[in-house]
């Protein structure tokens, strides 16, 4: 328990130092800010660290090792200690210590209540988590980018992995244990998430005051923590079920005013909140801490944060500067890489902060012609900064469905990248996107009506009114067009899920704004406020549904991702602690194949090393076909289970096969498993038990 305690506080030392040593830069970035976005310095550290070595790597310049990960962080410094002596003194800073103090014990505080909530349940199993787990184990044994498929070797890996790369570049920094750095990633996204959040809350109510001095500078904690609770605990209005019965079956949700009337805290099930509309996908960051699969949707959370934040101090910068063009690009370049669909998202919000910022002083025409000039040079730029993914990357996605097609398009099928498939045509309920969206379009409701309607619009309320935009359309786009990929009952389900996510995101992070514009007006306050305070009850509680039903609180397990295997399959949890000490490299290691989200692909997963086909589904996404994930379980059941000496010998020549895994999921699956050919064809290296690992010849 010691040990993982100086885990945690040298991961801590080692986040919290990157964000000093960037520092410099955050504030002249951040300057208008009252905290000087001290929050956000440790993203940038992150992004920019993160990216120079990915973009070296790539390239073949440099390899991916920790001797070249402290070079870039010591010319970082270099850059950062120069900005500071020409630009920031001890003695500029020193008014906003007490500001930095604060929020880096938001972040300790949010850091360290994740790591207890995961305490409970530290597994790196179930859901997504081999996938995610596996990519950042195969980067993490990358010299060079992109990196290896583990799944289906020699292929590089076609998904969205530079947050993964983030989580490895972290990971090789400090020298922890993988699987314990899962965790403390996952930690660290919360506290990155809750004070970085309450930065930009608050920032916005503090811009206010700038363009408006007679109201009190005491509500902008009151901004800021509110924007920080919503955007990383809030729920959503699904708890109203939690006093009604219990409605069955979960995919076919009845409107809770037709149930009667209980008292059911102990039979809420939290998921129903994230599938409430058939077919669909909406989850919230809570709900992802929660389930805690390092998924792109969360691992982009802080570059999401920051292209707000930046986007917030380029509205009211009067010129834009060349660094901000390059950052901005980068930004959206990394959302590319990392959870593609909020590339679009966030160059449409680009397009609409620039618009309402030019409506202050031109025409719509004219304001509208320079917000396309600007995002079109971010797009393009962005598509620079990340070129060298692409040139290594096959979309998955086969075009934009269009829903509810006439007939006569459907019988046309597809124009451009347009498609018209019949009987797609689900749209969402109004009283369901009620329920999802209910409490935050009561707060632009109320702000409308109480403050914008009939009141003097300062500046901050145009950027506002962006974000709102952004954030409606981001709701509606998905009841109209959906991105077409293999699943087909649930075709909107991801257009819905990433959509609504950022959505999400925007709207909590001006919660804040939205509640303390509305009292400092004090028109009609008390009708504002009652049904806030029940509203927000209702998204408050969510986290103490999700978090007892998931983790349980009794009995905490410490930080070690792959104790369950050891307690799940013993042998088979030592032979892959030996397999990480032992073996260099990526040679192919075959193991047992299974479905997607089985516990097939362990081995795979937890070293990094590849395996001939694993979980067959998501290659079957990543790929577009199923036909080279569907030959290879054939032969993988041919080499287990084949008596002829020379077909087995040919597979392995094929796959380029050097170890050979057998434990407890392979005696189960392949009853005619012909082992002593192993011994024929290489030699017996590890035994534990039923677990045995061959080498090769």
């Amino acid at each position: 328990m010691s040990g993982e305690i100086f885990s945690i506080f040298y991961w801590w030392v080692v986040v919290f130092s990157l964000g000093l040593i960037f520092l410099p830069l955050t504030n002249l970035i951040f300057k208008s800010f009252f905290d000087r976005g001290y929050a956000i310095s440790k993203i940038l550290a992150l992004l920019l660290v993160s990216y120079t070595i990915w973009i070296l790597a790539s390239l073949k310049l440099a390899a991916f090792t920790s001797l070249s990960l402290f070079i870039i962080i010591g010319i970082f410094l270099v850059i950062n200690s120069l900005i500071s002596s020409k630009t920031t003194s001890f003695s500029h800073l020193r008014p906003h210590l007490m500001t930095f103090i604060f929020e880096e014990v938001l972040f300790i505080l949010g850091f360290i209540f994740w790591v207890y909530i995961r305490s409970f349940e530290p597994s790196v199993h179930g859901l997504e988590k081999f996938m995610d787990f596996g990519f950042i184990n195969s980067i993490l044994l990358s010299n060079y980018f992109p990196p290896l498929d583990i799944w289906l070797p020699p292929f590089s890996i076609n998904y969205y992995y530079f947050g993964h790369l983030t989580a490895a570049v972290l990971i090789k920094l400090t020298g922890l244990n993988p699987a314990l750095s899962y965790n403390l990633v996952l930690a660290m996204l919360f506290g990155i998430t809750l004070s970085v959040s309450f930065s930009i809350g608050a920032n916005l109510y503090h811009l206010f005051l700038q363009h408006s001095e007679k109201y009190s500078k005491n509500f902008l904690p009151v901004a800021g923590l509110i924007s920080a609770f919503v955007v990383t605990l809030g729920g959503n209005l699904h708890t109203v079920y939690a006093f009604f019965q219990n409605y069955t079956p979960p995919e076919n949700p009845v409107p809770f005013w037709q149930l009667p009337f209980l008292f059911n805290f102990t039979g809420y099930w939290y998921p129903n909140a994230t599938r409430f509309i058939p077919f669909t996908i909406h989850e919230f960051p809570i709900y992802s801490f929660v389930v805690a699969d390092l998924h792109g949707h969360v691992l982009n959370i802080p570059f999401v944060l920051l292209t707000i934040a930046l986007l917030i101090k380029i509205f009211f910068d009067s010129k834009l500067q060349p660094i901000t063009y390059g950052l901005l690009s980068l930004l959206v370049a990394t959302s590319l890489m990392t959870n593609v669909l909020d590339g679009p998202i966030y160059i449409m919000l680009i397009f609409l902060v620039i618009l309402f910022k030019n409506l202050k002083e031109s025409s719509w025409v004219k304001s509208a012609i320079q917000a396309v000039r600007f995002s079109a040079i971010t797009t393009f730029l962005a598509a620079i900064f990340s070129l060298p993914f692409w040139l290594a990357f096959k979309p998955f996605a086969s075009g934009i469905g269009v829903l509810c097609a006439p007939d006569f398009l459907t019988s046309i099928g597809k124009i451009g990248p347009f498609l018209f498939e019949a009987n797609h045509c689900a749209r969402s309920p109004f009283w369901m996107l009620v329920i999802l969206w209910g409490f935050f379009y009561a707060l632009v409701l109320g702000y409308w009506f109480l403050v914008i309607r009939k009141g003097t619009k300062h500046s901050t309320d145009y950027l506002v009114l962006a974000f709102i935009t952004t954030a409606t359309l981001l709701i509606l786009i998905p009841e109209f067009f959906y991105a077409k990929d293999i699943y087909p009952a649930h075709y909107r389900a991801n257009t819905v899920f990433k959509f609504g996510y950022q959505a999400f995101i925007i709207l909590g992070l001006i919660s804040g704004y939205l509640v303390t514009r509305v009292i400092i007006n004090k028109k009609k306050v008390i009708f504002f406020l009652i049904p806030f305070a029940f509203l927000f009850f209702l998204i408050a509680i969510y986290p103490y549904f999700a978090i007892n039903s998931y983790y349980g609180l009794k009995n905490s397990k410490g930080l070690d991702g792959l104790k369950y295997l050891g307690e799940l399959y013993p042998s088979d949890h030592r032979g892959v602690l030996w397999i990480q000490k032992n073996i260099k490299d990526q040679p192919v290691i075959l193991e047992g194949q299974g479905d997607s989200y089985t516990d097939f692909a362990r081995v795979s997963s937890n070293t990094g090393l590849p395996t001939v086909i694993g979980w067959p589904v998501h290659e079957w996404l990543w790929r577009g076909s199923y036909d080279e994930p569907g030959k290879r379980i054939a032969d993988v059941n041919t080499l287990f289970e084949s008596q002829d000496l020379n077909q087995t010998s040919k597979l392995i020549q094929k796959y380029h096969i050097k170890y050979v895994f057998i434990g407890t999921l392979e005696r189960q699956k392949y009853l005619n498993l012909n082992e002593a050919k192993f011994l024929s064809l290489g030699k017996l290296i590890f035994e534990d038990g039923n677990t045995k690992i061959y080498k090769i010849n």
